[in-house]
């Protein structure tokens, strides 16, 4: 297997988890803005979003310590995105938009992707579950922070797809693994592929079946 892809580099890794996580973390302070809870409310919200799919990953995996307990910078670079997320918003008079809040989470849902799914081949899991796995990391923070804000997750209620934009990415990335591909273009790929096809649902208003009793 190539070691380019095996490793990406522990620079590149780490910022594809950083720049997940701010993602992840700015539709969490949209949406809690938008419900308008208080600060406390607010930064809860955000570390729910940004750091409940990598959990749930590493919990699965059993992998020790968790991303935000090895790299505890995250949990204050977080922490400074709310506050000052907050001031901004105030200052400015913004009302956060449910629109607004799509773009930002189809950007982490991407990054996520990669992310959960290369950890997940690291460990010597199959294909699919390191797919599942891919998608766990991407879609379960934002359940998190949609319950919490006493939402029926998005994930589920606006029948555009969501997860399944995960699932192809996360298949985009094996295959590439497969091949040995270099692991920026991996990564690039599957971050294209999972944002993109959640861009053109959102874009062109793509709708899953709906259930019909």
């Amino acid at each position: 297997m190539n070691p380019n892809l095996q490793h990406w580099g522990e620079e590149l890794r780490l910022l594809v988890e950083w720049l997940a996580t701010a993602a992840f973390a700015l539709s969490g302070i949209l949406e809690a803005a938008r419900k308008r809870l208080d600060a406390v409310g607010v930064c809860v919200v955000a570390f729910l979003a940004a750091f409940g799919g990598g959990t749930l990953r590493d919990l699965l995996l059993d992998q020790r310590p968790f991303f935000w307990v090895a790299h505890v910078e995250v949990l204050w670079a977080v922490l400074a995105l709310a506050v000052a997320a907050m001031l901004w918003l105030r200052h400015q008079h913004l009302e956060p938009t449910e629109r607004a809040i799509q773009w930002p989470d189809a950007l982490g849902l991407g990054l996520f992707t990669a992310a959960g799914t290369h950890r997940a081949l690291l460990e010597g899991m199959p294909a699919l579950v390191a797919v599942l796995m891919g998608v766990l990391t991407a879609v379960f923070g934002g359940v998190l922070r949609d319950v919490v804000c006493n939402e029926i997750p998005n994930a589920f209620r606006d029948h555009r797809p969501y997860a399944v934009c995960a699932f192809a990415g996360g298949w985009v990335y094996v295959g590439l693994w497969r091949f040995d591909a270099p692991g920026w273009a991996a990564l690039t790929a599957c971050v294209l592929v999972t944002a993109g096809l959640r861009g053109l649902a959102l874009w062109r208003n793509w709708r899953l079946p709906q259930w019909q009793p």
